[in-house]
């Protein structure tokens, strides 16, 4: 079993920076990738931001130019860098980790709030 905690959600002012950090544990032999994605109220879970094992990263056009991935291997570990953020990024944020045999698991979300 994954296992797959994170951390650094919080309310933050338009224009401000937040990082969020995933730390998977567990049952882990081969990651293919891990991501971010979020969901806000009454809309559908969205890809953020995803790192295969290779450093291959991946964003949405809506974050391009200001969110960053990033991931330690040794700590089987994963950031969200987010600056500029605006009232827009609202959401639920999760991590996945997708192991080399395409399983998916999911944390169980960090409130992001970005508000004046």
């Amino acid at each position: 079993q994954v296992q797959l905690v994170e951390s650094g959600g919080g309310l933050v002012q338009p224009g401000g920076s937040l990082r969020l950090s995933c730390a998977a544990s567990g049952s882990i032999f081969s990651i293919r990738s891990m991501g971010w994605y979020r969901q806000a109220p009454g809309k559908q879970r969205e890809l953020v931001a995803s790192i295969g094992s290779g450093g291959n990263t991946d964003y949405a056009d809506s974050v391009k130019g200001r969110f960053t991935i990033s991931r330690d291997n040794a700590k089987n570990t994963v950031y969200l860098q987010m600056n500029s953020l605006k009232p827009e990024d609202t959401a639920i944020y999760y991590c996945k980790l997708q192991s080399a045999w395409r399983k998916d698991y999911w944390g169980q979300g960090t409130q992001v709030t970005v508000s004046s």
